[in-house]
């Protein structure tokens, strides 16, 4: 097959090129008190979306700087015990997505619930507040302020703080709460069961935000991973502050997190992907220590994965 990265056997060791700051788990552990001080004030309005088998609710919860997060809420009617919840995260700039494609699951006795990334397409905040450049992305966001104030850092938080929302609803059974989504979504999904470890079973399918130096090493910061470049071009054109800047950017690099994962994982990739790399997905998944499995596509890139919904699907149905 033709080759774009490094060989499988290659990938299945790599351990990623990134830096790690050195007081990052001090950094997430400030980061979650935070979130935990944040009175969530959440709100459940009833949708305009009607089916007979589902109860549909706009979700809005009050995330770190104050910002209102959007969540739908999809409950399946005629079901009085606790049940399983999957929580669903979105592609970069992207939103929750339409209430029908959520009800296959509703029909298989879960709660769904799909986050709006805050800023991007849907109905969540973005407040703002930091210094420095806004242009162009949410990875560049606050990189030239202080590292609390990386957008990342709060979208991250943001789905920790939805899953243990999730977990507290009386119709949930917080030991059976799945999370998935593809490139952003798996990345926020491997942020989300990392930074809630009771997360029981998560499926990202390859994921965005992971090893960002590798990207730029390959020459893939465009699509996806341009406003790295723009960052650069603008802000550093002689990458004298290389060194810094990809350090800071460790902060929100998920392959970071990955070790904080106690759920059990099922992690689909492409080995074409030229919008994230393979390596940086293997990063991320070389870390992680808990139970483990890996769906390999050798031909296909960023793109549709055939009957991986299906695999992904039978994998949650063990919740």
């Amino acid at each position: 097959m033709p080759l774009i990265d490094m060989p499988l056997s290659e990938l299945k060791t790599y351990q990623g090129r990134n830096p790690r700051p050195a007081d990052f788990d001090a950094y997430w552990e400030r980061a979650l008190e935070e979130m935990r001080s944040v009175d969530p004030k959440i709100e459940l309005i009833e949708s305009s979306f009607k089916v007979s088998n589902a109860d549909c609710f706009d979700l809005y919860f009050t995330g770190v700087r104050n910002a209102r997060i959007h969540a739908k809420y999809l409950r399946p009617k005629h079901i009085a015990q606790p049940h399983p919840a999957l929580i669903l995260f979105h592609g970069y700039t992207g939103d929750s997505g339409d209430w029908t494609d959520k009800l296959a699951y509703v029909s298989l006795g879960f709660s769904v619930i799909a986050m709006d990334a805050r800023g991007q397409g849907g109905l969540s905040e973005d407040t703002g507040g930091i210094k420095g450049t806004t242009h162009r992305g949410h990875i560049i966001r606050g990189l030239d302020d202080d590292p609390d104030n990386l957008l990342f850092r709060h979208i991250f938080l943001d789905t920790a703080q939805l899953a243990s929302i999730v977990m507290d609803m009386p119709e949930v059974d917080p030991t059976r709460v799945g999370v998935s989504g593809w490139s952003q979504g798996g990345g926020l999904t491997i942020a989300c069961a990392a930074l809630e470890p009771k997360v029981k079973r998560l499926a990202p399918v390859y994921p965005f935000l992971s090893d960002y130096k590798r990207v730029w090493e390959m020459d893939l910061a465009s699509g996806a991973y341009e406003e790295l470049r723009t960052f650069f071009r603008h802000h550093d054109p002689e990458h004298k502050r290389e060194d810094e800047i990809f350090t800071r950017l460790g902060y929100i690099d998920i392959q970071n997190l990955a070790p904080r994962i106690k759920g059990t994982v099922l992690m689909g990739v492409g080995l074409m992907d030229q919008i994230c790399p393979a390596s940086t997905q293997f990063a991320a998944y070389n870390k992680i220590t808990s139970e483990k499995g890996l769906v390999v596509f050798p031909d296909f890139g960023h793109e549709g994965l055939p009957r991986l919904p299906d695999q992904i699907t039978q994998f949650m149905l063990q919740l």
